[in-house]
């Protein structure tokens, strides 16, 4: 059952091995769980404290002209913070694999939160998305009702729908849910027939180390059905599915079904959806498996609201209710297209009579085949799973007859990753649940993953270029990675596809196309991108990643490998295109050569860096920090010598343009008094634990990783570097921890929570401490007792910035926040220093405020963070995904680096003063220009009253 954090830490006990054999149909002894009539949390949007909107404003403004003047355009701002959307606290585990799309799944039962298309996520349910169940006894008694609580506000919007006339007769109260993603469990205990239980079990394919069908967008829901009463009683579960990708594209017109072809006893209902707005069209399959016990039959199509011909959603639901199942329906086989304005939907039926005293089964599948994804910019590209099942919509049929035939392996290797952790009795309940169920962003959170090949053209951007197709089907690329079956289509479309990709080979040279680093004969697994969240829209970002990335070098590495060549190729890309900053309205260029990107981009990934605009990043101070050091842990935890060698021009160049900070000339780099950091509401200025910590860490793991690549040379300048600026670093130590800044400002004695955010990223890639033991004990101490014990008895996390004094410092929005996946990263780094009590302790904060029954209803949505007045702040966020950081700490994965110490003797002194100056030269080439004044006479007064006033 679901705990919470009541244990003492982490405590040694010995591990054993399950002394029975588990069932993965049955819900596990470990789950998240809430019963289906549980009441929903009010969940309360961030408000601005008068301080920050006066700050702000400037900002704010700007930011206003720019989404209104975007959406005049018929384009999405990267951020909207003036809209409100949707907000429940009522999210489960969704459906598919991760990059194919995703559909999400309430505790209650209704599907909802549909993200099959780039940034577009529709929120509400579509109510004929349901599992029923219709019961008939001998003596004449009957029992039906939709497996979903009513929901009165959705059904009233459904006023002239006929599912309405549904049986909504689930009361739920006994009826529980449980999570363990990717796999999710609803017991039905004796609704709709007192004799009767029912457990679903809903099962996606998240296979770490499955680059296969971890791509595929489906999922499987098996029912185990058991009947404990004298008499026998005929069953028939009913999957009812409308023709819709949410909102309102059900009534766009021209949707058809059609009947699946049967194999292996599979059948099913294609609904093949013609998508407006220019998205790509998708076509759902709906499928159950007939076996020796269960009968399948379909409705192809019934009408849910509307002019469309065709039984009703009334009439249909009476035929089941009266025969158990569709085999009177006289379906002619051909497809009717919806009427504009009208709705459609197709059914599939599963019966059977269950004796006294015995249990069946019944497999259902949902699949989806959007083969296409297309950005704002135009380019469009394939999904990963179209390598196996090609690029046609119709394959979700397959889909969906596969994954009933192989979902029990999935369920076997799933089981394999998840067992040895789950039956971890060091390990907190309450951890154990959430280590798994915060992985739900990496299908939730807008991911795409691509086939990894170039963006399709089309002819006309062709021009007068002169080409032949007069090639033979052997000389096309990548066509052996392609197991479907061949056709006319599929060759011609591959023929066309090869040509184009070689005649604009030289645009997606001047791009972040990482692909181009791979080595001969690795294997192109594709392209990877996921949302920063739900709420802010850019792909990949960078800053966030470096929390979030535990999780995906731990499951996924070859996709982390990926998405790290995008950002080595990406760090040599100069874009000198102009846009506008919100914080101060100047025009800057939007990518320099040598910067990291704030993110890959958003309307024209890879090609369009920096979708992020609120600062300029090419002068932030932590991103270069944060791309060495993640590139160096990848390299050390897969052994990937290939990769190194790719990346190692990109890690000396992101080193050389950031040492244009080192003002000074001291070794240290300086922050220039904005937020020029992942915390961008809260300015620094001058020397910082947060920014000053990575780079004294990232001049650590340069010069590990220049050793592992062959040039030592490099690497001995890297570490005089390192000892240069370790030793600045060390003047931030207070006497118990490290100063915010240098500045003398009024936070810079702020107890920082993530000040040590170098230190642990240094102890995760097996490299040196990069301050004395006793004071990263000390300042890891006083994060507890002051950032975790001091907000509403560290029920809450780790708060940002905490005065010495016991206050929370209110100087910055973000400074009173509690940020999720920091809080996850402190904990981690407390684990590495040998803290394993306090990091639980610290931890579990987010399990309370986010997972736990009286918390603030964030499952399945954890946000960004959550200020000390329990407000939030953009939900669905990556960064929480850190908490697998706290597992590579536990674990202690096997790291291929070395001892990267100098030998004694080494004189640092006088250490290669040739390589000095050619480093000197790179990095003044790579220097920005002088900023130029830029804040208004508005900004300037705001700043001014705001220092003149008390709060």
């Amino acid at each position: 059952m679901e705990n919470g954090h009541k244990e003492d830490g982490y405590k040694e006990h010995p591990v054993k091995s399950s002394t029975y054999k588990v069932d993965p149909w049955k819900p596990d002894s470990l789950t998240w769980q809430r019963k289906l009539n549980t009441k929903a949390n009010t969940l309360t949007r961030f408000n601005l404290k008068l301080r920050e909107i006066k700050h702000l404003a400037p900002l704010g403004v700007r930011l206003w002209h720019h989404v209104n003047a975007e959406a005049a355009e018929g384009r999405i701002s990267i951020i909207d913070p003036f809209s409100k959307r949707l907000v429940t606290s009522y999210h489960g585990v969704p459906l598919g694999g991760i990059g194919a799309g995703s559909i999400g799944r309430s505790y209650r039962g209704e599907f909802q939160r549909y993200q099959l298309f780039p940034r577009v996520c529709e929120d509400s349910p579509v109510l004929a998305n349901q599992f029923s169940v219709f019961v008939s006894r001998p003596n004449g008694k009957k029992s039906s009702t939709v497996l979903c609580p009513r929901n009165p506000e959705a059904l009233k919007k459904s006023a002239s729908s006929g599912i309405r006339s549904w049986d909504w007769n689930l009361n739920g109260e006994s009826s529980t849910y449980h999570a363990l993603y990717p796999r999710a469990w609803t017991v039905f205990e004796g609704e709709p027939d007192p004799e009767i239980r029912i457990i679903s079990c809903q099962i996606s394919p998240f296979i770490p180390h499955n680059y296969k069908e971890s791509s595929f967008p489906v999922s499987v829901f098996k029912f185990t059905l058991s009947n404990s009463g004298k008499t026998s009683a005929d069953i028939t579960l009913l999957f009812t599915w409308a023709n819709s990708v949410g909102g309102n594209s059900e009534f766009s017109g021209h949707h058809y079904n059609s009947k699946m072809k049967t194999k292996d006893g599979v059948h099913g209902v294609l609904l093949h959806h013609k998508t407006a707005d220019g998205h790509p069209p998708v076509t759902f399959a709906i499928a159950a498996e007939e076996t020796g016990d269960v009968h399948i039959s379909e409705c192809p199509c019934f009408s849910i609201s509307g002019s469309s011909s065709g039984i009703t959603a009334k009439e249909m639901w009476q035929e089941i209710k009266q025969h158990g199942s569709f085999d009177r329906l006289d379906f002619d086989g051909s497809s009717i297209h919806s009427e504009p304005g009208s709705s459609i939907g197709a059914a599939v039926a599963a019966s059977l009579t269950l004796p006294p005293d015995a249990v069946r089964t019944v497999t259902f599948s949902l699949a989806w085949a959007c083969p296409e994804v297309r950005f704002a910019s135009g380019k469009t590209y394939h999904r990963r799973y179209t390598r196996f099942y090609g690029a046609r919509t119709d394959a979700a049929g397959e889909i969906a007859h596969d994954a009933i035939l192989e979902h029990a392996n999935w369920v076997s290797e799933i089981e394999a990753w998840q067992r040895p952790i789950l039956e971890d009795r060091r390990l907190p309940e309450w951890y154990r649940i959430t280590l798994f169920n915060e992985l739900y962003f990496l299908n939730a959170g807008g991911t795409i993953w691509t086939d990894g090949l170039p963006p399709m053209q089309s002819l006309a951007t062709i021009e007068q270029m002169k080409f032949s197709l007069d090639r033979s089907s052997s000389d096309l690329k990548n066509t052996k990675d392609i197991d479907h079956q061949k056709d006319s289509t599929v060759e011609i479309l591959g023929r066309m596809t090869s040509m184009l990709e070689q005649i604009h080979n030289p645009t997606t040279s001047n791009s972040a196309f990482g692909t181009y680093l791979l080595q001969s004969g690795e294997e192109n697994i594709g392209q990877f991108l996921y949302l920063e969240g739900i709420e802010y829209h850019m792909w990949n970002t960078y800053d966030v990643h470096f929390y979030s990335s535990f999780a995906i070098i731990m499951l996924f590495p070859l996709l982390e490998l990926s998405i790290q060549r995008d950002f080595a190729a990406a760090i040599m890309v100069h874009d000198p295109s102009r846009m506008k900053i919100m914080s101060d309205g100047k025009w800057v260029p939007r990518k320099v050569l040598g910067a990291v990107p704030h993110d890959i981009g958003i309307s024209d990934p890879w090609f369009e860096l920096n979708a992020y605009n609120l600062f300029d990043t090419d002068r932030w101070k932590d991103l270069n920090s944060k791309y060495v050091l993640q590139v160096y842990r990848d390299m050390v935890a897969t052994g990937d010598k290939n990769f190194a060698k790719a990346v190692w021009p990109s890690v000396y160049i992101a080193i050389a343009f950031l040492d244009q900070f080192d003002k000074d000339g001291d070794g240290m780099i300086e922050n220039d008094g904005f937020p020029d950091q992942t915390y961008d509401a809260w300015s620094v200025t001058g020397v910082s634990a947060y920014c000053g910590g990575l780079w004294v860490a990232a001049l650590q793991a340069a010069s590990a990783m220049a050793r592992e690549v062959g040039d030592s040379v490099t690497g001995d300048y890297f570490w005089f570097k390192f000892q240069k600026a370790k030793a600045v670093y060390d003047k931030l130590w207070n006497g118990s921890y490290f100063n915010y800044d240098n500045s003398g400002g009024s936070s810079s004695s702020s107890i920082q929570a993530d000040q040590l955010a170098g230190q642990w990223y240094a102890r995760a890639c097996g490299l040196q401490p990069i301050v004395d033991e006793e004071k990263v004990r000390s300042a890891l101490e006083k994060v507890y007792n002051f950032n975790v014990l001091k907000v509403k008895e560290g029920k809450r996390g780790a708060v940002n910035g905490m005065l010495p004094d016991g206050r929370v410092d209110m100087s910055a929005m973000q400074s009173r926040e509690i940020w999720a996946g920091v809080t996850y990263s402190v904990a981690a780094n407390m684990i590495h220093e040998g803290m394993e009590e306090m990091a639980f302790n610290t931890a579990s904060g987010i399990y309370d405020a986010a997972w736990s029954q009286e918390g603030l209803g964030y499952s399945f949505q954890t946000p960004e963070g959550w200020n000390t007045d329990d407000e939030y702040r953009s939900l669905c966020y990556m960064r929480p995904l850190a908490i697998w950081a706290m597992q590579w700490a536990l674990s202690k994965p096997e790291l291929h680096n070395h001892d990267m110490m100098i030998k004694n003797g080494d004189s640092t002194e006088t250490l290669n003063y040739e390589h000095h100056v050619g480093f000197e030269k790179v990095a003044r080439l790579l220097k920005l220009p002088e900023v130029e004044g830029s804040r208004s006479f508005l900004q300037l007064f705001l700043d001014m009253v705001c220092r003149r006033l008390p709060f």
